[in-house]
């Protein structure tokens, strides 16, 4: 098992993650707002808006306040990521 930083000291099991997309599009505020009206989403922005969209295989819905390309250099084991970027 391997966990990924996704902002302010929140991790997430890299092994489970089925897409990272970006936050801006309406398809991505309707899965937002889905998975919290049914109870699946975790916001893991402490207040900042969200940059992220994180899909987990247990369909689950993780909310980042880091850019995406910045998540998946993380999830793929980048060296320049490894340092505390971001939030």
């Amino acid at each position: 098992m391997r966990f990924v930083n996704v902002g302010f000291n929140n991790m997430i099991n890299a092994e489970r993650v089925v897409a990272i997309i970006n936050s801006d599009s309406a398809p991505a505020k309707r899965l937002v707002q889905d998975a919290r009206d049914s109870g699946r989403a975790i916001d893991c922005t402490s207040g900042r808006k969200t940059r992220c969209i994180i899909v987990m295989d247990s369909d689950h819905v993780v909310l980042s306040a880091i850019q995406n390309e910045t998540i998946s250099s993380r999830i793929r084991g980048d060296a320049d990521s490894l340092q505390e970027g971001g939030a």
